[in-house]
């Protein structure tokens, strides 16, 4: 008889009949405060699974899923897997056009959303050809929706269907950074692929552990904190849906007492500048990761002071499901991503496809269990990414020779001054090592000659003057990383354009003019500068 690799099979009924039934699976940390055991998430998954049969929503059909890190999230994934649909796990802080798109097209048949989130997604509803249910979780449900509660109420519960471990199981959509979103397809065993790989041997996971994320579950490296890694050995997750505030993520850390904490670098800089005018909180902290971005070396260093214990600097993709390339414990080393978690394989390669040696920057391929099946209705976009067993990340790496693998920017990213390659992320480092630094971002912008240069933009911390520190930052960054490499322009902002999961957009700086005398002066000794 075949096994079922239904991946809900493993991830929640599985330890209901290996006598973890009773573990919390997941506790919330703010408002009714509500826990689940993994029991209860087993019972609840099946009705769910019954739920959306009494729908009339059949297997390989999609729904999309605009939900709040809530208990309810879950039991709605694992559910919807036991049915055999098609979860799409939608990013919460959209607009209301890009939701159209999206559920356009996926071709969602049903959404399920949490009431807070329903007004901004209702103008779009009413017009969309294919969607036939809306499903609204909380107290409050608008006319001509259905309350969860009712979708439930009457249905028979439905064990996990019998499916292979290559069919497909679930939808993420890439963050669209630099377009429309792109419905990224994963299969059943991609999940188990990344608890194996990362989860085990990297993270090493436990029992006893409590996850608390910060990325949330509808983004990749959330999805794989909070449920695959936790679920994989019986552990808990602490779930909160708010915004993770430099006081209120340190908050959860001293209330919650998770043992791994999962944050991205932006939380990380922010966190290390409140912490060191606050304190530290009393915590049970024993691993700390990042990804979504490169972490800059001085905010690890500075958090491992703070903190007494390293952040496990990795780096995934949407494509990949989780991290295939990190620092591991006892073998960090900051300013690198460290090296290929076991179970992947990587390699680097310049314009022309060759394998480039140590000290020379190319493009990062990946080669992994977890790689997704393609992009949806992006035939051409998927055979450029997808080459066979190889994913492309469209990352620059160079590696050292060591082993280890440097970040050095988005290939789309990097540029050239006076016919040399010059990282972002190399300038940014540097930037926001300076003490007056919170945040920097690094683009290139044409002077007089229409000559790119880099331009920097950055945030300052509390108390920085922005005329004092412009000039020492051109000169700070030339004794840290080259003459050639120093910004000609230096702008200050209060915040820096980011996507939902914590990425700088450096595309919304380019070609952004100086705004002010202060930055005129800039472009005009730069024009002088020239080449320089």
């Amino acid at each position: 008889m075949t096994a079922n690799e239904n991946a809900a099979v493993y991830f929640v009924d599985r330890h209901v009949a290996e006598g973890r039934g009773g573990n919390v699976a997941f506790r919330e940390a703010a408002g009714k405060r509500r826990d689940l055991t993994y029991g209860r998430l087993a019972e609840r998954s099946d009705l769910v699974a019954g739920g959306l049969e009494r729908l009339g929503i059949h297997p390989e059909q999609r729904i999309a899923c605009l939900v709040l890190d809530q208990i309810e999230y879950p039991e709605l994934f694992w559910g919807a897997l036991k049915a055999q649909v098609v979860p799409i796990a939608l990013n919460t802080l959209l607009t209301a056009e890009t939701y159209d798109f999206i559920l356009r097209d996926s071709r969602a048949v049903a959404l399920f959303v949490s009431a807070e989130l329903y007004d901004v997604v209702q103008p779009v509803l009413a017009n969309n050809p294919v969607l036939r249910q809306v499903v609204v979780i909380g107290d409050t449900v608008p006319e001509g929706a259905l309350s969860w509660d009712a979708m439930l109420s009457g249905a028979s519960p439905r064990k996990a269907a019998t499916v292979g471990e290559d069919e497909c199981a679930f939808w993420l959509y890439s963050s669209g950074s630099t377009g429309q979103p792109k419905g990224v397809r994963h299969v059943h065993g991609a999940l188990k692929a990344t608890a194996d790989t990362y989860g085990a041997q990297v993270l090493g996971i436990r029992e006893d552990d409590v996850v608390y994320s910060v990325a949330k579950i509808f983004f990749a490296y959330g999805l794989g904190n909070a449920m695959t890694f936790p679920m994989s050995v019986g552990a808990t997750t602490v779930l909160f849906h708010g915004r993770p505030l430099p006081e209120v993520a340190a908050g959860i850390i001293r209330d919650e007492k998770p043992s791994i904490f999962c944050g991205v670098p932006t939380l990380y800089a922010a966190m290390v500048h409140w912490l060191e005018k606050n304190g530290v909180p009393e915590h049970c902290l024993r691993c700390c990761i990042s990804a979504g971005e490169a972490l800059p070396e001085e905010v690890g260093r500075a958090w491992g002071k703070l903190w007494g214990g390293d952040i496990l600097d990795g780096v995934g993709s949407t494509e990949m499901l989780h991290i295939f390339l990190s620092n591991r414990p006892g073998d960090v080393v900051y300013g690198t991503s460290g090296v290929a978690v076991p179970g992947y394989d990587l390699r680097c390669v310049d314009e022309e496809g060759t394998e480039i040696k140590p000290g020379g920057v190319g493009e990062l391929l990946v080669r992994g269990a977890s790689a997704a099946e393609g992009y949806w209705n992006k035939r051409s976009k998927s055979r450029t990414t997808f080459e066979g067993e190889w994913t492309r990340t469209g990352d620059k790496y160079e590696i050292t020779e060591a082993g280890r693998f440097v970040y050095c920017g988005r290939t789309d990213d990097m540029f050239k001054v006076s016919g040399i390659w010059v990282s972002p992320f190399e300038v940014e480092q540097a930037l926001v090592s300076h003490p007056g630094v919170l945040e920097a971002a690094v683009v290139p912008f044409r002077d007089a000659d229409d000559l790119e240069k880099p331009k920097a933009f950055v945030v300052l911390k509390d108390g920085t003057e922005p005329a004092a520190v412009t000039a020492e930052l051109k000169e700070f960054v030339k004794a840290k990383v080259g003459a050639w490499k120093y910004p000609r322009w230096v702008e200050v902002l209060d915040d820096l354009p980011k996507t939902a999961t914590g990425k700088i957009q450096r595309f919304k700086l380019r070609g952004r003019a100086p705004c002010d005398d202060l930055h005129a002066a800039d472009t005009k000794n730069a024009q002088k500068e020239g080449a320089a």
